[in-house]
């Protein structure tokens, strides 16, 4: 069994005022025995093999891809699981894109990190395309897309939840004509993947705030998710919101964990 974890970990860890994070960082992985991470919002971590040193004390590999505009993200391996490639998607995301392709039992898998503008919609939509055609190009037919994708899930009625928000916030998730900004998933579910969660999810879905680790502008919202193209989603044997504990000061958003039934090559 493959287990996947994403993470949105709120600047690095690290902010600029207020207590580090870093220990709650590790014990929240270490606790969830993860042999692929994708991680968000990693400031600092592209100076000083900061992202190795993480890596190391989670008994991981770090594959990092770094940002012009924002904060880099990475996909993070388990030694036992052999990388076959890795690399960013050479997009102008405005965080980024980091892609790992996997040898296991039942052909490559490749696993994508990423993190979509967090204040214009559109944008959000034109990064989800240079994603689906990233899953396009990857070998076989086993691709998974892990991360904060800033983005409400289509088919909900998010009235409530927007109208929470302070007013500084709201317009991140509203297009033009008042309704919610819900595209960049939706973009990503027509070019065939599948959310993990719905297939195979237990517990409530929400990723953001978590209670003690900030998140003004969130109100109860599912941003982060788990997407596999159709092959890999017959595989999911659970997929769950990682909550109490640590979670709940670590970041502002909740780890997404998913069992794989995939082994090694």
């Amino acid at each position: 069994m493959l287990r996947v974890v994403t993470w949105n970990i709120r600047t690095g860890g690290r902010d600029r005022a207020g207590p580090d994070r870093w220990d709650r960082l590790v014990r929240v992985v270490v606790a969830q025995r993860p042999d692929v991470l994708a991680l968000q919002e990693l400031r600092g971590f592209d100076d000083g093999g900061v992202a190795d040193r993480f890596a190391g004390a989670v008994g991981l590999r770090a594959y990092l891809a770094r940002s012009c505009f924002g904060q880099p993200v990475a996909v993070l391996v388990r030694p036992e699981w052999r990388v076959l490639a890795a690399g960013p998607v050479r997009r102008p995301f405005h965080h980024g894109a980091q892609r790992v392709t996997l040898a296991t039992a039942a052909g490559p898998l490749t696993v994508l990190s990423t993190h979509l503008d967090p204040y214009r919609g559109w944008r959000r939509r034109i990064e989800a395309g240079w994603l689906a055609a990233a899953v396009r190009r990857s070998p076989g037919t086993l691709a998974l897309l892990g991360g904060d994708l800033n983005t409400l899930e289509p088919d909900v009625d998010h009235t409530a939840r927007i109208a929470r928000l302070p007013a500084a916030y709201r317009r991140r998730h509203l297009r033009r004509d008042g309704r919610a900004e819900t595209r960049a998933v939706a973009r990503l579910y027509r070019a065939g993947l599948v959310d993990l969660f719905g297939r195979a999810g237990t517990g409530p879905p929400e990723t953001a705030p978590t209670r003690h680790g900030g998140g003004v502008e969130f109100s109860g919202m599912r941003l982060d998710y788990l997407l596999g193209t159709t092959a890999l989603a017959g595989l999911a044997r659970d997929c769950r919101v990682v909550r109490g504990g640590d979670t709940e000061y670590a970041s502002d958003h909740y780890p997404v964990a998913v069992d794989l039934d995939l082994t090694p090559a």
